[in-house]
């Protein structure tokens, strides 16, 4: 089976793929984490994408493409999380998949307010030496702006500044507005309600997953 997450910055969409990746052992493939860690590892993709990424803009297709079409084809149980995007890439997606006898079974979409993820992502902090994610407003750690984990100050990544996510938000809108429309012709689509607890959003999702099998 293979699943893709459509849904904003903010959505939780990574939190829910997690949750269903430890119940269902579906393997969870974040094209954001992979285009981060190349960026932190400075691979020549890494260095390309890194401009993109720091303006708020989508990758080009070909350098996601690059990193996402081997991944996909060693896993039976896949959950795409920021990938397709666009038509182009669907469509990409859809003919790489028909020749090993595989497509894209459902498509869920994260629906959420804007001003719900700007409140969101400004408040995120995350460690630099552990990984450890907080947020100010709902989940802060004990001392101010410190790690629990290991006491290193925290930071606030560069694309969740007001100004960012906004222009991540524009983008984001403009250019899956017709990704949208491509599942719903194709009778693949389910709308979610992301602005409901991270419990009650994954009843929803797990339902709408197991409703396939």
């Amino acid at each position: 089976m293979i699943l893709v997450f459509l849904g904003p910055p903010g959505a939780g969409k990574g939190t829910q793929a997690k949750m269903l990746s430890e119940e269902l052992g579906f393997k969870h493939i974040s094209t954001g984490d992979m285009l981060r860690e190349a960026v932190k590892n400075a691979t020549p993709l890494g260095l390309k994408a890194k401009e993109y990424m720091d303006r708020g803009d989508l990758v080009p297709d070909d350098l996601v493409i690059a990193m996402v079409e081997q991944v996909v084809l060693k896993e039976k149980k896949v959950i795409l999380d920021g990938f397709p995007r666009t038509i182009a890439q669907a469509t990409s997606l859809d003919s790489m998949l028909k020749k090993h006898g595989r497509e894209v079974n459902k498509v869920i979409l994260f629906e959420i307010d804007d001003e719900v993820i700007v409140d969101r992502l400004t408040g995120r902090r995350i460690c630099p030496n552990c990984g450890a994610v907080y947020h100010l407003k709902f989940s802060p750690p004990k001392e101010d702006q410190i790690c629990d984990i290991c006491g290193t100050k925290l930071i606030q990544r560069q694309d969740d500044t007001e100004e960012v996510i906004r222009r991540r938000l524009e983008v984001y809108r403009r250019q899956t507005a017709e990704l949208i429309d491509f599942y719903k012709r194709q009778n693949k689509l389910i709308s979610l309600d992301a602005q409901k607890s991270i419990e009650e959003l994954y009843k929803d999702l797990k339902k709408a997953v197991e409703d396939e099998y």
